[in-house]
């Protein structure tokens, strides 16, 4: 199947349950979400989890922030995978999410700035943080963050797991399990905190990706941030450090709006 078939099975399915997803957006409050079961059909949902490229293929982010391995160069692997990370690009699919959220000026992002796929394996995390505001260039707001999680038999115990700080990392998380054939749609603020639990099984918790960007910020005024870790309320150590690496961050950011060098975590097709 291609983008736009896998799209309208993408679309017909958040049609049918918007009023119960646009429910669940608004009672998430203060980091508003939903999440929707079954979203494609399980045989395709298998094939798109068999499609994912071994580690060696991919880029590994390895830092006191996260421990996991990554890819937007979406050219390099099975097409299968480019097809389910540009279905969530359809105009079809970000309408109907349009209207589940209320939020405004949908746009897709064809560079996949921090989308693409990424695999969990044995040990790896993503400690509590705030994504990005902006664009790579600093001209839309991030305002949603789309995971759609296709490894089989996925439970709560495997850890690998979303998890929404609604009171800060000072606080507690609530869960979102990692589900197969789960898509969780949350969104990204100055609010939003938000992280993976550690893997604790010798499985791949495999996931698809992708963000979408609005002229609009989510809230009342306009802010700005670079990606933004905390450690958790167990690693007093790592958060502290982590906080200063944000602030020093945030300065560059101030200094150098477009950054100081190009991120390597986009789609370049020419390559």
């Amino acid at each position: 199947m291609d983008r736009i078939q896998i799209g309208a099975l993408i679309e017909r399915k958040l049609e049918q349950q918007a009023q119960q997803l646009t429910q669940q957006w608004h009672q998430a409050a203060p980091i508003h979400h939903f999440v929707i079961d079954d979203l494609l059909p399980p045989e395709l949902a298998t094939r798109i989890f068999a499609a994912f490229p071994p580690a060696s293929k991919m880029m590994l982010r390895k830092n006191l922030r996260e421990l996991k391995y990554v890819s937007a160069q979406m050219d390099q692997h099975d097409p299968l995978l480019e097809e389910i990370v540009f279905a969530f690009q359809q105009p079809g699919v970000l309408e109907a999410i349009r209207a589940i959220t209320g939020l405004r000026s949908l746009y897709p992002d064809a560079h996949l700035y921090a989308g693409g796929i990424s695999v969990m394996g044995q040990g790896h995390f993503l400690n509590p943080h705030l994504d990005n505001s902006h664009d790579k260039d600093r001209e839309r707001y991030r305002v949603l963050n789309l995971l759609y999680y296709v490894s089989p038999d996925w439970e709560q115990a495997n850890g690998a797991n979303l998890e929404l700080w609604p009171d800060g990392p000072d606080g507690e998380a609530n869960t979102i399990v990692s589900r197969f054939n789960r898509l969780a749609v949350m969104v990204t603020n100055q609010h939003s905190w938000h992280s993976v639990s550690a893997n604790t099984t010798d499985r791949p918790r495999c996931c698809v990706s992708n963000y979408y960007f609005s002229d609009h910020p989510v809230g009342a005024g306009e802010y700005f941030h670079p990606t933004s870790f905390r450690g958790r309320p167990e690693q007093p150590l790592r958060d502290r450090v982590l906080r200063a690496d944000a602030m020093l961050r945030g300065w560059v950011r101030k200094l150098f709006p477009k950054g100081v060098r190009a991120t390597k975590h986009v789609y370049k097709k020419d390559e």
